[in-house]
C-alpha cells in the first residue's frame, strides 16, 4: 500500500512538468514552427527567405540569454520586422514555457 502512495504521490508530481512541456511544444507547433522549424534550426521557406538564425547551435545557444529570448519572443524582433510581438496573445507563463522550450534545441556537443 505504501508503495502504491509513493508511485501516485511521483506521478501526481510529474504531471504538471509534463503538462507543461506538452502545452508549449503545442504552442512552439501553433506559432513558431511555421517560420523557425520543428527543430529550431529555421529550415523552412520563411526561415531561409528571412536569415532566420538556427537556434540549435551551440553558439546561438551560447550568444542569447533567456531574457533576450522573452524579450523578442514579448516585443518581437528588431532584426526582422515580420517577427511580430506576442505579449499580447500569450501570457509570461507561455512565453518563459517557450524560452524552456527553446533551450531543448541545443545541438549535442
Amino acid at each position: 500500500m505504501t508503495s502504491r502512495w509513493y508511485l501516485l504521490s511521483a506521478l501526481l508530481l510529474c504531471a504538471p512538468a509534463v503538462s507543461h512541456a506538452e502545452d508549449a511544444a503545442a504552442l512552439w507547433d501553433k506559432s513558431c514552427k511555421n517560420c523557425h522549424g520543428p527543430d529550431g534550426r529555421a529550415q523552412t521557406r520563411m526561415g531561409q527567405k528571412e536569415s532566420i538564425p538556427d537556434m540549435s547551435t551551440a553558439a546561438w545557444q551560447k550568444a542569447e540569454s533567456d531574457a533576450e529570448l522573452r524579450q523578442v519572443i514579448a516585443n518581437g524582433s528588431s532584426h526582422n520586422p515580420k517577427m511580430k510581438a506576442y505579449k499580447d496573445r500569450l501570457t509570461a507563463e507561455q512565453m518563459d514555457a517557450l524560452v524552456r522550450y527553446i533551450r531543448t534545441f541545443k545541438a549535442k556537443e
